[in-house]
């Protein structure tokens, strides 16, 4: 049978292919190293665990709850932008909760998107940005990701011949899967961009917290007038180490804000009340769980730039985020990220994201996720180094290391 109309717009889950090679190695006894899913390993902090027990003791809480999230977590993100970004928000019209910043995006994109309409998106980049969009019957029209001068050309270029005019640009600094960081110079220049040609601004910036040189990744919102044209996601799930706990925000525009929360309205009830009060206990707390989770990914950064680089595998390190983006080592390059990966995982037992999942401009690089602890991450190093130095002996019946593209 022919696939829903959909279906057919979505490309391949190309990540769903280096899944299945580790769930077959993990069957056959092998200890996968696994440095591909951005699924955090940290436990989430204990006074969080232990707000959401005393509050789910409460049956009034196991009822409906709404959707646009409790007033008292929508005012707790409120002031987290007041405190860490002096940006000021109106917690019953700039804010909604939303389950995670992915289902934020689509289902913005749903309230936002007619068909046909084009959508500046950067590539490579995290998924749900283009392909919400393309479920939403959007096309994407793709972007350079570095903020600098080379960003501004190829946008105006981009509005000058797009048909119709591009409805919205996407950002996501600091960057998944690249580590990107914005300054909020670049930021102005967004949106004195977006402002002059009406178009409006997307923020994903779920790794906020997550930094480990300089000053603190910016808002875009800080921009002054930029909540005119833009609605800011964030995700607790890094932040906190709450991934399975779904819960995140979209904030700034009210237009904006009022059509995302109008079409979750008809689609969800909101996250279990439980856990919103106890993500509002965590927006309250006094930073210190932010502080501890920004430095076990700082310490094993550093690992894997240091035991990658003796191992020959080159990896820069990131500024942000709990990625490395690394270019394929020279020798495999002309195989791709998808089969670079499949090789990983069956040669050295390390699973690792392929580039061209987020993109094709991300084909000649993997995405390391630093979510094994930094015994296991020297572990992978050193798998990868005796992969990588036997390659020419062992691969000669499987591939020729000599073949080009």
């Amino acid at each position: 049978m022919e696939e829903f109309h959909k279906v057919r717009r979505l490309p391949p889950y190309v990540f769903e292919q280096v899944n299945r090679l580790k769930a077959s190695a993990r069957a056959g006894g092998a200890d996968i190293i696994d440095l591909g899913m951005g699924n955090p390993d940290l436990p989430t902090p204990q006074a969080i665990v232990d707000k959401l027990c005393e509050v789910v003791q409460d049956p009034r809480t196991h009822r409906y709850s709404s959707s646009k999230g409790i007033p008292g977590l929508r005012r707790a993100q409120a002031a987290y932008y007041a405190r860490r970004f002096g940006v000021k928000l109106n917690p019953d019209t700039q804010v909604v909760a939303t389950l995670g910043s992915k289902e934020g995006f689509a289902n913005m994109a749903q309230a936002i998107t007619a068909p046909g309409d084009v959508i500046l998106c950067p590539n490579p980049t995290y998924p749900i940005h283009a392909f919400g969009f393309l479920m939403a019957g959007g096309v994407i029209r793709s972007m350079s990701v570095e903020p600098d001068e080379t960003f501004f050309p190829p946008l105006e270029r981009a509005v000058r011949h797009s048909i119709p005019k591009p409805l919205a640009l996407i950002l996501n600094y600091p960057s998944n899967p690249t580590a990107f960081v914005a300054t909020l110079d670049f930021y102005k220049d967004v949106v004195a961009f977006a402002k002059k040609h009406d178009i409006i601004v997307l923020s994903d910036l779920a790794y906020s917290e997550i930094y480990f040189d300089g000053a603190p990744p910016p808002s875009v919102l800080e921009v002054p007038g930029a909540m005119d044209v833009t609605v800011e996601f964030t995700s607790m799930s890094k932040t906190f180490s709450m991934p399975g706990w779904r819960m995140g925000f979209a904030v700034g525009n009210e237009r904006l804000i009022a059509a995302l929360t109008r079409v979750k309205s008809y689609l969800d009830y909101g996250a279990f009340t439980p856990i919103q009060v106890a993500a509002t206990h965590a927006l309250n707390g006094d930073g210190s769980d932010i502080a501890e989770v920004r430095n076990v990914y700082k310490r094993r950064r550093d690992v894997m730039v240091e035991s990658f680089g003796k191992a020959g595998f080159d990896v820069p390190p990131p500024a942000a985020t709990m990625f490395a983006w690394a270019k394929i080592p020279e020798k495999f390059r002309h195989l791709g990220s998808l089969e670079f990966s499949k090789l990983l995982v069956e040669k050295a037992d390390v699973a690792v994201a392929p580039g061209i999942g987020f993109g094709e401009m991300g084909d000649d690089y993997v995405r390391l996720a630093l979510v094994e602890n930094e015994h296991r991450i020297r572990q992978a190093a050193r798998n990868i180094k005796k992969f990588m130095s036997t390659a020419d002996e062992t691969m000669h019946n499987v591939i020729s290391l000599n073949a080009h593209r």
